[in-house]
């Protein structure tokens, strides 16, 4: 994948979650799609791409949500690092580690936006932001059983062997 496509893709998923997203709430959850899918790209693709999933599609939620520029796109960096250094012992298991790395790092990508949200001044105000924030966490596992080892298989597929030439 083109770093370019990658960065269309941010955009178009970050629309998406913006406007199509609120009408799937369950409860409190929301899925954070531009995360599950710079998480996936990370590990089926690799860090370029998930680099420019986040950075990309962290601007455009920031821009669309009118949230302070930076934060989204921080916030996932991070986490897309995170999952680089996470799944590179796994390589050969990465269908299977993507569920876990999505669970894992949703936590870790909600709780710095929380945390840059409330140092920004923000009116993000919680006494207790792990209940709030773990039905959301529930969410993006569920849709990363779905989408995440998929993803991995067809990369997997399609992908052009690397051989040493004789």
């Amino acid at each position: 994948m083109s770093l370019f496509v990658a960065a269309i893709g941010a955009t178009v998923t970050a629309i998406f979650e913006l406007t199509v997203v609120p009408y799937l709430q369950v409860g409190n959850a929301h899925p954070h799609l531009v995360f599950i899918l710079a998480i996936v790209c990370t590990i089926a693709i690799g860090l370029e791409s998930g680099l420019v999933w986040a950075f990309v599609g962290g601007l455009a939620l920031d821009v669309l949500a009118q949230r302070p520029l930076g934060t989204s796109s921080f916030a996932l960096v991070v986490t897309v690092g995170i999952a680089a250094s996470i799944t590179r012992p796994f390589i050969r298991i990465r269908p299977l580690v993507v569920v876990p790395a999505v669970a894992l790092l949703s936590l870790v990508y909600s709780m710095t936006l929380f945390v840059l949200l409330g140092a920004l001044g923000s009116s993000v105000t919680s006494r207790d932001p792990l209940t709030t924030l773990v039905p959301g966490v529930v969410y993006d596992a569920l849709i990363a059983v779905i989408i995440g080892p998929l993803a991995v298989a067809v990369h997997d597929r399609y992908a052009d062997e690397e051989r040493a030439d004789w």
